[in-house]
């Protein structure tokens, strides 16, 4: 574990990239190739036959346990819809909105596009032009049951100047799959927090596709802790120059718990700039988390600037934490670019350190775990937010270490 912090600070110190135009260790510049060898675009589309039914040995599904989601694969059109309970500022509006009515970034699997097709109404935070939020626009989604899967999709309109923060807890039961739109105009701001803190019996399956104009930044974290199988997808597309996001993530995965971070940063603007920081702690028999973080730099991002970093902290030998750092650069005219990963168990002559000044073992885990995860929450910069998500994760110690 020491070695495994100390790496993670000099990582942390490097987080600006690699600059004077060099490229990371391990990280190959693009080439001029032919137009046979050029790389294939991801598919989206709208229409879910356009995407094959995954089996497992696509490379996007193959660290999900396919027969643990087949009951979303598998799943008829439904009626059914979480709970919600909101908290609205003055200065923002929460709308249902028929499908349609809102252009919204394309799904990338199959599941995401079925959502998208079958969810009906959206529901649609708006944020109008220039306005400042004093509070949180929060989003209570909660489950009911599982005995048939929910369809959900989500939109949040922030338009050009607008500063905001908008919170989406989810929680209860559910088979729920949904997409999850984030549109910030030029010039606005967004932080975004969510947080899985669903029952043992929840699949839950979603697409985060966020488009960000000229000038806009976003600030996105997700906190998952619940749940049996969570499997998260996050993309981000740049429509102008200028643009800033940071991806921020915390997972706990106890025994059983299958909990899977996948993003997609498309750099297709010039002087963007993105960084990523990914945290994971595993316990347990078949405690299994995935992280796979892509960056495609095209051709015409010049001056691009990104970092992504993923830690994976393994409480017991049997866990397993799969992390997959990818790195595509079309261009040399960069500002930056780079990745670390690393995973490492708890370490043995830390936990000895502390029991020998009366910590008992589980209280001395908790306090690693704790600080673990606290540079990512505590960097989010609204107190009470930061308490509440503390608070989530002291509870999941709680019980882990019950």
């Amino acid at each position: 574990m020491a070695d495994v912090l100390a790496t993670e600070r000099a990582a942390l110190k490097e987080t600006g990239g690699i600059t004077d135009g060099s490229i990371a260790v391990g990280v190959r510049p693009s080439t001029p190739r032919s137009p046979a060898d050029v790389r294939p675009e991801r598919l989206r589309s709208a229409d879910p036959d356009a995407f094959v039914l995954p089996t497992g040995r696509e490379e996007e599904w193959r660290f999900t346990p396919i027969d643990r989601v087949r009951p979303l694969l598998d799943a008829a059109p439904s009626a059914a819809h979480l709970s919600v309970d909101s908290e609205v500022p003055p200065g923002a509006e929460l709308l249902e909105l028929p499908a349609g009515s809102v252009d919204v970034p394309l799904p990338v699997d199959r599941l995401a596009a079925l959502a998208l097709a079958r969810a009906g109404d959206a529901l649609v935070v708006r944020v109008p032009k220039g306005a400042e939020l004093d509070a949180p626009v929060v989003l209570r989604l909660t489950g009911t049951g599982t005995g048939e899967v929910v369809w959900g999709h989500v939109v949040l309109d922030i338009a050009e100047q607008a500063r905001a923060t908008v919170v989406l807890e989810h929680a209860g039961s559910a088979h729920y799959a949904a997409c999850v739109s984030v549109l910030i105009g030029d010039g606005a701001q967004l932080q975004l927090v969510q947080v899985q803190d669903w029952a043992p019996d929840t699949l839950h399956v979603a697409h985060v596709a966020s488009r960000l104009g000229r000038d806009a930044r976003l600030l996105s974290t997700q906190v998952s802790l619940g749940g049996d199988l969570v499997r998260i997808t996050e993309t981000v597309d740049f429509d102008g120059p200028g643009g800033d996001v940071e991806l921020r993530g915390v997972s706990f995965a106890d025994g059983g718990q299958h909990l899977e971070h996948r993003l997609l940063v498309d750099h297709s603007a010039p002087h963007c700039r993105s960084r990523v920081t990914y945290k994971s702690a595993l316990q347990g028999d078949e405690a299994h988390t995935v992280w796979v973080g892509d960056v495609l730099i095209r051709a015409a991002a010049e001056g691009t600037d990104t970092y992504e970093l993923n830690r994976n902290l393994l409480l017991t030998p049997e866990a397993r934490a799969d992390s997959v750092p990818n790195l595509e650069i079309e261009t040399g005219e960069i500002a930056g670019a780079g990745h670390a990963s690393a995973t490492g168990r708890f370490d043995d002559e830390q936990l000895f350190y502390l029991r020998a000044r009366g910590i008992p073992a589980d209280d001395a885990r908790r306090m690693v775990v704790r600080g673990f995860f606290a540079e990512v929450i505590e960097s989010l910069g609204v107190p009470a937010l930061e308490e509440r998500l503390m608070a989530l994760i002291e509870d999941e110690l709680g019980r882990a270490f019950a």
